[in-house]
């Protein structure tokens, strides 16, 4: 037999198909990877008002915006992106070239270091890793109560759009359900501390302001066609300066709004009926304007008296932050800022939640599980390769036995690229899975091939190791099935990639094995 005579048969032929599509879907671009991908950029950031996208969590890792160099100097990783960050000095511009455009910023007088970017290591490949492996956040949320598929559908459009205005992209929002049939909501945040998102997610966000007892506009788009995010016209100090009250420092924020003129009508109808109040020389109405948020009032605006009765659509919106000192006080203050900007632009949860659960993995424990991982698979492969190799004492066996489950890897991973399924711990406990009963099915073809009374065709041996096979398949495939649902789907990644890799196994690769081996020992 001639090693060419293997690659003629049509199921190997098939499987190498395979093998080449997975490849290109893991890494459809050939050559290095220096620079810095961004994963996120904050909102009212240099970055921001200078025109960088904010990525699309649809995006590949390889579709990603890269920086390449800063200030005509060279980015090749994290540490030299910091390092000229570093340098950059207070209200300069700075030229920035990526991958697909050149921008200049204008650096922030608060802190010039900060350009609101969000970056990692350029990646190598469409793989991506889960929070276990490359640190963030993972939350539950549970609904106070049952809603309709729809309302649930909104809500998850709602927290993907407030995160993603919050300058949060890097993320997945997915509905699920446990075995009882409860309803739950998993958002998984790569890059970022339960701090970050605790409140943001946790609250419903329900933004309205009033006159009096009436309503004159709800946050969202339904009322509010635009909201102020650049210096221009939003940010801390720009009416009045920090002040001291005590032995806490107040600073106040402030950022303009367009309603709709429906809005604004209402706003006319209701101010109409208000009566003119002077203080101090200056004119008021007798009502003010109360931003109330999740049933809390956050500020109270006075309504000037030139207002009554005009259907105006632009409102100023203002309020403050404290702190023990004036730094805290502006950090707090533009802190409440950007969460009620967000609140306003994309406007109140449909349904109230609650975190049933909230974990946070840093980095450094992700790269440590990665090499773990990845030390034990290697391991895992000498050990196989040992035992193959003395139970049968023959390369020939050996050699292709290998190659199949290093082929059923490929193939696993091909499927998370193509369909941007993150590889966290569950997800890597399926693949073990996978090798294990890929062993256990491949040992069951050769000692079938090879134990096959006489009176039997090589067709013969074959067929009845497969049927073995087959069996074994749809008994596996059948326990994995409630594991989509068990544990809120939090087991979701385990039970689909051990679905896959059998199926790409039982389907393609082994029966390309049986094919080889029955070619190599005739």
């Amino acid at each position: 037999m001639k090693v060419k005579d293997i690659f003629k048969d049509w199921k190997v032929i098939v499987l190498l198909i395979f093998l080449f599509i997975a490849y290109l879907t893991i890494n459809p671009q050939f050559g290095g990877n220096e620079g810095v991908t961004i994963r996120s950029v904050g909102f009212n950031s240099s970055a921001a008002q200078a025109g960088v996208p904010n990525p699309s969590a649809d995006l590949t890792p390889l579709q990603k915006e890269k920086i390449i160099s800063i200030k005509n100097k060279p980015v090749n990783n994290e540490e030299d992106y910091y390092q000229i960050l570093s340098t950059l000095q207070a209200n300069r511009s700075v030229k920035v070239v990526t991958n697909k455009f050149t921008y200049t910023l204008l650096t922030s007088s608060e802190d010039p270091t900060d350009l609101g970017l969000r970056i990692y290591n350029a990646p190598t490949s469409n793989l991506r890793k889960g929070l276990d492996l490359e640190g963030g956040t993972r939350v539950l949320l549970k609904p106070v109560e049952e809603i309709s598929e729809e309302d649930l559908d909104s809500t998850i459009r709602s927290i993907k759009e407030r995160l993603n205005v919050y300058g949060l992209s890097d993320l997945v929002v997915r509905p699920a359900v446990d075995l009882a049939g409860a309803q739950f909501i998993v958002i998984e945040i790569a890059g970022v501390t339960e701090d970050e998102v605790r409140e943001l997610i946790a609250q419903q966000g329900k933004f309205e302001a009033r006159i009096g007892n009436e309503t004159v506009f709800f946050g969202g788009k339904k009322d509010i066609t635009y909201v102020c995010r650049s210096s221009q016209c939003s940010g801390v100090g720009l009416q009045q300066p920090c002040a001291t009250s005590g032995s806490q420092s107040l600073c106040f924020f402030s950022f303009s709004i367009t309603l709709t003129q429906e809005a604004a009508e209402r706003q006319a109808a209701i101010t109409d009926k208000l009566t003119v109040l002077s203080e101090q020389g200056s004119n008021y109405l007798s009502e003010d304007l109360d931003l109330i948020l999740d049933d809390r009032q956050v500020d109270s605006l006075r309504i000037g008296a030139e207002l009554k009765g005009r259907a105006t659509t632009q409102i100023q919106i203002s309020g403050s932050g404290s702190g023990a000192t004036q730094e805290d006080a502006y950090l707090s203050a533009e802190e409440q800022m950007k969460k009620l900007q967000t609140i306003i632009i994309t406007g109140s949860l449909p349904v109230k939640l609650d975190i049933v659960k909230l974990d946070t993995v840093s980095p450094s424990l992700g790269k440590e599980f990665l090499d773990n991982i990845l030390l034990v698979g290697l391991l895992v492969i000498i050990v196989v390769v040992g035992v193959v190799l003395i139970r049968y004492k023959n390369m020939k066996i050996v050699i292709p036995m290998v190659a199949t489950l290093l082929s059923e890897m490929v193939l696993i991973l091909g499927f998370a690229a193509l369909f941007k399924s993150n590889l966290d711990l569950p997800s890597i406990a399926g693949v073990i899975v996978v090798a294990g009963t890929g062993v256990d099915h491949l040992i069951i073809i050769t000692d079938e091939t090879l134990k096959g009374g006489n009176f039997q065709t090589w067709a013969q041996k074959i067929k009845s190791a497969m049927t073995i096979v087959f069996g074994a398949y749809f008994t596996t495939l059948v326990g994995m099935l409630p594991l989509f649902w068990a544990g809120a789907g939090l087991l979701k990644g385990f039970a689909l990639t051990t679905i896959v890799g059998i199926s790409f196994g039982v389907l393609i690769a082994r029966p390309a094995y049986a094919s080889v081996i029955e070619k190599m020992l005739k």
